[in-house]
């Protein structure tokens, strides 16, 4: 099992964690937002969280909440993350009511991944699908190195938000899919389309555009079964991230082992904080054949 945690992100930098919030920097604003997994004690105290932040998320609801700014920052700004051969893709971030601002950091060992695995690939524009795709950090890095992706998400906005990714990227021609992502991928198995690399990163719960309800253990299993269907034959790799309380990356073996084979790897994604705690970030399984 490998963990696995960004190495130059440079633009983010998660400070410290602990009594159920993270501390953490994305370019020069540095905001509070809950973190459930986080249990643990603070490293430093409340009063120099207050003093180094420059906003803090307050929960209303379990879904939602308001923003308490302590100094002045924009609504909308932008950060980068630099890929292999030097080039960058860009994120806008903002302050949503749902506490997140646009990127899950943990996520960039997958990016440099995906980006490494397509440039490798022999076909010349590898056919990659980025399900349950949120603003596309995993679209940028595919399409970077050269693919030729589609999007799926379920919510119209956040599709629009990663148009905006990538254009600010300087990237182009991804084909966008507002639609559930279980219902999308059974009609790619009827029309037979075949994907040179598959990535999933469903949530614990959510729902499609027309209210169809996904619960992570309810429904992976018929997903997966679904998506190895559609891997091509020849030259194939697939990244699949969970995140979910007690979720293990036993169970990422089992759903995945009898397509991949000794190819296989699984693990944890964590962050790294500067003062000494490591945050751990949802578990994952990864694999290619070519």
């Amino acid at each position: 099992m490998q963990l696995l945690t960004p190495q130059n992100f440079t633009d983010y930098e998660l400070i410290d964690t602990g009594h159920f919030e993270k501390l953490e920097r994305f370019g020069q604003y540095i905001t509070i937002r809950p973190e459930p997994q986080a249990v643990w004690d603070k490293s430093l105290n409340n009063s120099e969280w207050e003093k180094r932040a420059h906003i803090k998320f307050i929960s209303r609801s379990s879904s939602s909440g308001e923003w308490k700014k302590f100094k002045q920052m924009p609504d909308q700004w932008k950060i980068s993350y630099q890929l292999g051969d030097g080039s960058a893709i860009t994120f806008r971030l903002g302050l949503t009511s749902f506490k997140h601002v646009g990127i899950f950091p943990e996520q960039a060992p997958n990016w440099d991944y995906i980006f490494e695995t397509v440039k490798a690939m022999t076909a010349p524009a590898p056919k990659v699908l980025n399900l349950f795709a949120y603003t596309g950090g995993a679209t940028l890095a595919a399409k970077a190195a050269g693919a030729d992706v589609t999007h799926v998400d379920s919510i119209k906005q956040v599709v629009t938000w990663s148009k905006e990714n990538m254009d600010l990227s300087g990237l182009n021609n991804v084909r966008w899919v507002v639609e559930d992502a279980l219902k999308f991928v059974k009609r790619e198995e009827k029309r037979g389309n075949k994907y040179n690399g598959i990535i999933l990163d469903p949530p614990a719960f959510g729902h499609g555009p027309n209210g169809e309800k996904w619960k992570l253990e309810d429904n992976i299993n018929e997903m997966i079964k679904g998506v190895l269907n559609l891997l091509d034959d020849k030259e194939h790799f697939l990244i699949l991230n969970a995140y979910s309380l007690g979720f293990s990356p036993l169970i990422i073996d089992n759903l995945l082992k009898q397509k991949a084979g000794k190819n296989l790897n699984t693990g944890e994604l964590y962050l790294q904080a500067t003062e000494g705690n490591k945050l751990p970030l949802g578990v994952f399984g990864r694999f290619r054949n070519f």
